[in-house]
């Protein structure tokens, strides 16, 4: 029997006849103002916090939201409806129902004062509203998404989304490629440090342990996960498909404590890929394969356009399905890790990143329409267009998303699902939010409050990305704004937050073009709703970026074909930014890195620059040579000089670090600086006897491991010494082409005075002052 409640009265009037549940008595405290699109929101029954979670009446909340509130006598559950949405709310339970799927809250309903009340940020939020709390005025503010994306809601639907680009010929760049996401730079000049001293832990080893480096992120605040982690005490390690726990300080007692296996079955296998660390939970992210039965299939629609055609039928091979999986563990005791959550998302793992306690994770999953669209099962067939994931604490089977929660980005529409999934690692017995969006992305880039998934389209031979802004809330992610700008973006440091303005940096054109369309490069700013408000264009004709640095007021920028220019601008007012001043040098910088706010160190390869004379015009080629590691002075923003430089080895050396940022050990404080570099150098004969090939000669293997330096402004580089895991008898046989294989050093940290490099088959600690070995464990 379902009656219609008018009142809040009468509602809870029912609810009380109905259940033996009493009453919660609580203190009112301070008044919470709440305010929906800025007015305040009238409450017959004031909010209040209920073991810390802001709580308010479901009448009062839906009222404010226009929408229907009915009980369900036979269920005992208050009903919120409007417009196809329906919100189930049992009494007395943490779990709710959203158009039918079970979701949990952050709290429990309750009955206060002859009211329902629910916890204020779920009722909002399950209604797609966007929820913010300001603790220094102890108000909320609920406001709707700025705009709105359409819904694929229906299965025909999905299937002409799934069609029409083929038609169209548009090309958007898939998730499948370049990925990354970062918070917003800043004026910080060191890398964030995921870690420090005098954290409260649960062991002694770790209560006494000293200040120890963590992973170099792109801006202090926002941990990127990585393939080594250190809490100060223990490391750890992806290794060869296992996690490996490694007590390393203090040094002398080093050892391995345990090693996490992820056994294959017949069926299923889960590959580690990268890991996060804090003081409770080692997170374990990665990919995981499970294969299925045999399915059939109808031979008659492999050739027809039409879907439902019966015939033969056929026995399809067995099919592997890809999850991006997270598994998180109890680090109570490191020598014997506890699994407590871990959570699916059914597509390919992209990239994620950890705020606080919620953790955001990225996959992509790829829509082969063709093949399903042979499958003589109508039913199966739209499951399987559907994307699906699971989570632990709602059960071990895989939920698909309905068709009518899922969105399309109509601008980079392509058959791939972008889904996003959050959870509360404070709170795992949650189950974690999923969105699912029906299109696709080149970068994936968040700050503290938004995520930017930005799609590269190349239409009529015209580039153009264009930016879906998400507002990120706990660990959900909710459509705010699109916007678009000319040109193509390199990677995570092409974007950036700054004082509500997102910064681009693209390439529009060809390098190989001589006409008008040429590659030229640009600066965009926009406002927070995606809106340009100023720009600058047109920079180095004929040349690419290869390095974006955003640094608060300011940006850096490395353009290269043949030489290197770096780039000043002033981006302090964003309708206009200026081009300050610009630096010509040989070589060019892949990655850019904060020295302080007048300084910045630049790391790429060395440059030849020799006559090309096979090219009508005489026109030059540039060699790279070895690696090439700059400081460059900007106290002169019109005039930037490169104050020091130091050149590692010959054409062929080459480093992680210039592809991947996290591979860089930098401390200012130290004067330090290391990063694992593999050294090729030329024979000198070579240069003797045929000085003209020198420049597009490679070099012969010499060195794998980390190089460490003093960097200082008085003295620039100083380099001290190299730490290799290979024996002086390997590195004199090493022939031209050497494979380091597992004795290939790919991180450096430090703990206390203690520095520590990692390998596959090793962890070395060398004394951080002398560089003398204190110990070295094997892996096994």
């Amino acid at each position: 029997m379902k009656k219609k409640v008018l009142a809040a009265g009468l509602l809870t009037t029912a609810i009380l006849l109905t259940s033996a549940f009493t009453p919660v008595s609580t203190n009112a405290g301070q008044e919470t103002i709440v305010k929906l699109e800025g007015q305040p929101i009238t409450f017959a029954s004031q909010p209040r916090m209920i073991d810390g979670v802001l709580m308010a009446s479901v009448s009062d909340l839906a009222n404010a939201l226009e929408m229907e509130v009915t009980w369900n006598d036979a269920e005992r559950v208050a009903v919120v409806t409007r417009n196809g949405y329906e919100l189930k709310l049992p009494v007395h339970t943490d779990h709710a129902y959203v158009n039918g799927q079970a979701t949990t809250m952050k709290g429990t309903t309750q009955i206060v004062d002859d009211s329902l009340y629910v916890p204020l940020r779920f009722f909002m939020e399950s209604a797609d509203q966007i929820v913010r709390w300001d603790s220094a005025t102890s108000s909320v503010s609920i406001t709707k998404p700025a705009d709105s994306l359409p819904v694929v809601g229906t299965y025909d639907h999905l299937v002409t989304l799934l069609t029409q680009n083929e038609s169209k010929g548009i090309v958007v760049n898939s998730l499948m490629g370049t990925s990354a996401i970062a918070k917003s730079s800043t004026t910080s000049s060191a890398p964030a440090v995921a870690g420090s001293a005098g954290v409260a832990v649960q062991d002694s080893a770790r209560s006494v342990a000293p200040e120890y480096s963590g992973t170099n992120v792109q801006v202090q605040g926002v941990d990127e996960s990585d393939v080594v982690k250190s809490d100060g005490t223990y490391i750890y390690t992806v290794n060869k498909q296992r996690i490996v726990v490694t007590q390393a300080y203090p040094a002398d007692q080093m050892k391995v404590l345990s090693i996490l296996d992820f056994p294959k079955t017949q069926n299923t296998q889960f590959q580690p890929s990268e890991i996060y660390v804090d003081d409770k939970h080692l997170i374990v992210l990665g990919q995981s394969y499970q294969n299925f039965k045999p399915v059939p299939y109808n031979e008659a629609a492999s050739s027809s356009t039409s879907v439902g055609i019966t015939g033969k039928r056929m026995i399809s091979p067995i099919r592997s399905q890809a999850t991006t999986k997270v598994m998180v563990y109890d680090l109570t005791d490191r020598s014997n890790l506890k699994l407590v959550k871990d959570a699916e998302l059914e597509g390919n793992y992209i990239s994620s990143r950890k705020i606080g306690s919620s953790l955001y994770f990225i996959a992509n999953k790829y829509v082969n329409y063709y093949q399903y669209r042979e499958l003589t099962d109508m039913e199966g067939m739209k499951k399987e267009l559907a994307p699906s994931y699971r989570d632990s604490s709602a059960g071990d089977s895989f939920t698909s998303v309905p068709l009518d929660r899922i969105y399309y980005l109509p601008k980079a529409l392509e058959p791939n699902y972008v889904l996003i999934g959050g959870m509360n690692l404070d709170h795992l017995s949650e189950t974690m939010n999923v969105t699912s969006y029906l299109g696709s992305g080149q970068n994936v880039y968040a700050s503290e409050e938004n995520l930017y998934v930005a799609a590269t389209k190349y239409e009529e031979q015209q580039q153009e990305t264009i930016l879906y802004q998400f507002g990120l809330n706990n660990g959900k992610a909710v459509y705010q704004h699109t916007g678009k700008v000319p040109g193509h973006l390199l990677n995570q440091f092409a974007m950036d937050e700054h004082n509500g303005y997102l910064r681009l940096a693209t390439t529009t054109g060809e390098i190989w073009r001589t006409d008008e369309g040429t590659s030229k490069n640009h600066v965009y700013i926009l406002d927070k709703s995606l809106k340009e408000v100023g720009s600058i264009l047109n920079i180095a004709p004929g040349e690419r970026i290869y390095s974006t640095r955003f640094m608060g007021d300011r940006a850096y920028m490395v353009t290269f074909k043949n030489t290197d220019p770096l780039f000043v601008l002033d981006l302090k007012q964003p309708a206009q930014p200026k081009l300050l001043g610009a630096l010509k040098i040989p070589g060019y910088s892949n990655y850019l890195h904060p020295y302080d706010e007048n300084h910045i160190i630049g790391f790429g390869k060395d440059t030849i620059e020799v006559e090309n004379k096979s090219v009508a015009g005489s026109q030059s080629i540039a060699y790279y040579q070895g690696m090439k590691v700059a400081l460059f002075d900007v106290s002169d923003v019109n005039n930037p000089k490169e104050k020091f430089t130091e050149i590692i080895g010959d054409r062929g050396t080459d480093s992680e670090l210039l592809y991947n940022h996290r591979a860089l050990l930098f401390s200012k404080e130290r004067n330090l600086l290391s990063f694992p570099v593999t050294v090729m150098k030329i024979d000198p004969n070579l240069a003797t006897s045929n000085p003209k090939n020198v420049a597009s000669a490679y070099g012969s293997f010499a060195f794998q491991g980390a190089y460490v330096y003093n960097l200082d402004l008085e003295k620039g580089f100083q380099l001290r010494g190299g730490i290799s895991h290979l024996s002086k008898e390997e590195l004199q046989k090493a022939g031209q082409h050497f494979y380091a294989g597992d004795k290939q050093v790919e991180r450096v940290l430090y703990i206390g005075d203690t520095l520590y490099t990692i390998s596959n088959g090793f962890i070395k600690a060398n004394d951080l002052t002398t560089l003398e070995e204190k110990n070295t464990v094997a892996i096994p």
